[in-house]
């Protein structure tokens, strides 16, 4: 059967190719050792969570499978499947997109390409969308729209490095925990920290290579700011706190940054802190005070404005995200040191 509305035949293929671009680009940056396409903090922790390997499958797989399965039925007469397709990816689409804004709390650009463009599928099916005759003319006009749709979403979704550090003194309005936290001799590291965090982890690679090399003492004190949508720093920063009581903060937070992030909950927390040594029986009694801190740390870390993690100060220099090098910090903790 012919549609008696071409274009709504085109429109929908059309639309499967860039939803199929979309989740192409979105496997790569699942499978790669850091993001081709989309860097951002919401990216990343949509990548992160927990909802994003269904049964172990990398999500953007399933959205692979269901563009290719649409443009394959654009060209077969199949009007019942093709609905049932359809209807079936908008409904998933819409949960998901349910699921990023109630559940995760963070949005990935190039989700917020392929989820409508389910959505936009369906309605071009709905509306009367037929099968195109094949052709080799239209295959290949479709192949050069698929790579023009991941080149335009690479361009799109590019963001430049975070900002590294800018040296020079801090403002005279620093926060008050950062300046009551200076002392003398050494490097204090004053460090705003979530432990589920993806660029939090990524920092640390950084920053332990850099205090490794820089040769000066290297002082750390970390406030807690779990984010509501990373479901397991809460639990992990209540274990730093537990820890840092019993003068084991260093080691616990190694620890804690080291495990994977969906073992952060209370139980794999509470082995970590066996595993650095400290006393269970203390640990468990200092989870209420645990509570006290954590909340207080992140209310005066959210009254001095702070939002961008991770966010350090190292003597006189602020440094916001991770796009500090490690050569870069050694330097600032060796001029911090002196």
């Amino acid at each position: 059967m012919r549609s008696r509305r071409p274009w709504l035949s085109v429109a929908a293929l059309g639309i499967a190719v860039i939803g199929l671009g979309a989740s192409v680009a979105s496997l790569i940056d699942y499978l790669g050792a850091s993001p081709t396409f989309c860097a951002e903090t919401g990216c990343a922790t949509v990548r992160e969570s927990a909802w994003a390997h269904p049964l172990g499958v990398p999500m953007p797989v399933l959205g692979i499978a269901f563009f290719a399965a649409a443009i394959a039925l654009g060209f077969v007469d199949a009007p019942r499947l093709r609905r049932i397709l359809a209807i079936a990816g908008a409904v998933w689409a819409a949960a998901l997109i349910a699921v990023q804004a109630l559940a995760i709390g963070a949005w990935c650009k190039l989700c917020l390409v392929a989820d409508p463009a389910a959505i936009g599928y369906a309605l071009a099916v709905l509306a009367g969308a037929a099968p195109l005759r094949r052709s080799a003319m239209r295959f290949a006009a479709m192949g050069s729209a698929l790579a023009a749709a991941v080149a335009g979403l690479a361009l799109w979704t590019r963001v430049e490095p975070p900002p590294g550090p800018a040296p020079g003194p801090l403002p005279s309005d620093a926060p008050a925990f950062v300046q009551a936290a200076r002392a003398p001799g050494g490097a204090t590291v004053v460090e705003v920290v979530d432990f589920e965090c993806p660029f939090c982890r990524r920092m640390q690679d950084q920053l332990a290579a850099a205090v490794a090399q820089a040769g000066v003492a290297v002082r750390m004190v970390r406030k807690m700011l779990p984010l509501p949508f990373h479901h397991h720093a809460m639990p992990a920063a209540l274990a730093y706190c537990c820890a840092d009581a019993q003068g084991k903060g260093d080691e616990m937070a190694a620890a804690l940054f080291a495990a994977p992030p969906d073992e952060l909950t209370p139980e794999g927390c509470e082995r970590l802190a066996a595993g650095v040594g400290c006393d269970l029986d203390r640990y468990r009694r200092d989870l209420p005070g645990a509570e006290a801190r954590v909340a207080a740390e992140m209310a005066e870390v959210r009254a001095a404005g702070i939002h961008a993690l991770p966010t350090l100060f190292i003597g006189d220099t602020r440094i916001e995200g991770a796009g500090a090098s490690a050569d870069e910090l050694t330097s600032i903790l060796r001029r911090a040191a002196r």
